[in-house]
């Protein structure tokens, strides 16, 4: 069986990018270490509890099969024009650069004798300046440590669909759905494409144990209490694959 590091920028990013997936991993007895750059807070200290999100993302790991949890150590640089200042005793990611936090993520890959990593598209999915950074950081370790590198994506047509159904329903934005003409990846790019079908409902579970991402105020918190909501067969249409991209390789519908 492998081992297989998966790298995102946020705790509950695992379980919507790729929770089919690794659930998929783990279920077939691959051993799969989530790791998660950034704690997920914004504000810092100041939070009514800064490691809720941590503990949150212990709990949705064990609903997907992870092994163990590890976290790069940095902060969240939030998606708007305001970058915080950093909270005492860790830096905001995207001032961190790509080498310290590669360099951090190559350890936890020769520790635990990775066969895979996983990280993020070019676009770094949607955008947000975190995912971006995963991008690089995921691509510079790779090259550290030589380990096979995929990157989690969306079809870039299926995720102006959904916004422009979101955006109709006024769950999203209009300018979130110009923005998304640049987001994730051409569907004729994408190299793997996995069926997640049998663990919909798992994906879901995972998700809501992101509680203060699921009630929270804002139009993706909505999104996200709708998705968990749903019969999973509803919503396995819309879930029911993941993508990944490999740098010349063939499609296929697994990964290991």
């Amino acid at each position: 069986m492998s081992t297989v590091v998966a790298l995102n920028a946020h705790p509950d990013d695992e379980s919507i990018f790729m929770g089919g997936t690794l659930a998929t991993l783990a279920s077939a007895g691959h051993r799969v270490v989530l790791v998660v750059a950034t704690d997920g807070m914004m504000r810092g200290d100041d939070e009514p509890d800064p490691r809720q999100r941590l503990r949150e993302l212990d709990a949705a790991a064990s609903a997907l099969g992870a092994a163990e949890v590890r976290w790069l150590g940095y902060a969240d640089s939030g998606h708007g024009a305001e970058l915080y200042p950093d909270p005492p005793g860790r830096m905001r990611l995207v001032r961190a650069g790509v080498d310290e936090p590669a360099e951090r993520l190559a350890t936890i890959v020769r520790e635990v004798g990775a066969d895979l990593l996983i990280g993020y598209d070019p676009a770094g999915g949607y955008g947000h300046r975190d995912h971006v950074a995963v991008h690089h950081i995921a691509r510079r370790a790779a090259e550290l440590t030589g380990v096979r590198l995929v990157e989690a994506t969306v079809p870039r047509e299926i995720a102006v669909r959904i916004l422009g159904v979101t955006t109709r329903l006024r769950l999203t934005r209009d300018h979130d759905l110009a923005a998304a003409q640049t987001w994730f990846t051409p569907a004729a790019e994408i190299t793997h494409r996995i069926d997640v079908r049998r663990f919909v409902g798992t994906k879901q579970r995972a998700l809501g144990a992101h509680r203060s991402e699921i009630n929270g105020p804002g139009r993706a918190a909505r999104l996200m209490r709708l998705l968990r909501s749903l019969p999973p067969w509803l919503v396995s249409p819309l879930v029911r694959t993941e993508y990944f991209n490999e740098s010349g390789a063939p499609g296929a519908d697994r990964l290991l």
